[in-house]
């Protein structure tokens, strides 16, 4: 799959993992399924669910250690800047041939461009908070976060799966 084709795939994971409503309860749902999948593969994993005004939830696993907690804060000020997944940010720009300083004269000690990050949005409100996790390469950070958000809305995880690989 071509850069340009998983951007796609990636709008579309946007378009379509939207929740009619969200709170607290809804929150520590999503978080106990990334937590449960992270004890059951024993990843360490940082889980971080939050509005942009407060956090939800959040979990670290044995083996993270402070960079991870760092890479939360940056994915996570990623998709708030944005509105949009770390993800399909590091495509946009993988595919203009820039880097978030150049094109948006945005700090990388601020800002993460890198899989992880995506957002929570709820039918006619739009954007208004994120799902971020750290532990993983890139691509499996972000793919565990769109399989547990099909899981709960009742999507096919297939049909919004990324392939394995794809070369940034």
């Amino acid at each position: 799959m071509t850069l340009t084709e998983d951007l796609a795939l990636l709008v579309r994971q946007e378009q379509v993992l939207v929740f009619k409503s969200f709170d607290e309860n809804t929150a520590w749902q999503l978080g106990s399924l990334l937590q449960e999948r992270a004890v059951s593969e024993d990843w360490p994993l940082v889980i971080d669910i939050r509005r942009f005004d407060r956090p939800l939830f959040y979990s670290a696993r044995p083996g993270v250690n402070s960079d991870n907690l760092d890479w939360v804060r940056r994915k996570s000020n990623t998709v708030q800047r944005f509105l949009c997944s770390s993800y399909r940010l590091t495509h946009e720009l993988a595919i203009q041939n820039k880097g978030i300083q150049e094109r948006y004269h945005l700090s990388p000690a601020d800002y993460a461009i890198c899989g992880g990050g995506f957002p929570i949005s709820v039918s006619g409100a739009g954007v208004i908070g994120s799902v971020t996790v750290s532990g993983l390469p890139d691509r499996q950070d972000h793919q565990i976060i769109v399989d547990a958000l099909c899981f709960l809305l009742g999507h096919d995880r297939h049909e919004l799966s990324l392939p394995t690989e794809t070369s940034l």
